[in-house]
């Protein structure tokens, strides 16, 4: 039962920053799918990275 619990909140854990990138209006399109790609292969450096870079170039206006 023990291990069950520590695999569910590692795994809160590991999701949380895809979550937050997912519903961020700081992106959009492809660079939202890059960063989140990202953040699961590098997991959270690239979420810092995010916090810090995003976005990687500014949107035009429509």
């Amino acid at each position: 039962m023990f291990a069950l619990l520590l695999v569910l909140i590692v795994f809160v854990i590991w999701i949380t920053p895809i979550i937050l990138v997912a519903k961020s209006n700081r992106t959009q399109g492809k660079e939202k799918l890059a960063w989140i790609l990202l953040i699961i292969f590098v997991s959270w450096l690239a979420w810092i990275f995010y916090l810090l870079l995003a976005p990687l170039k500014p949107h035009s206006p429509n």
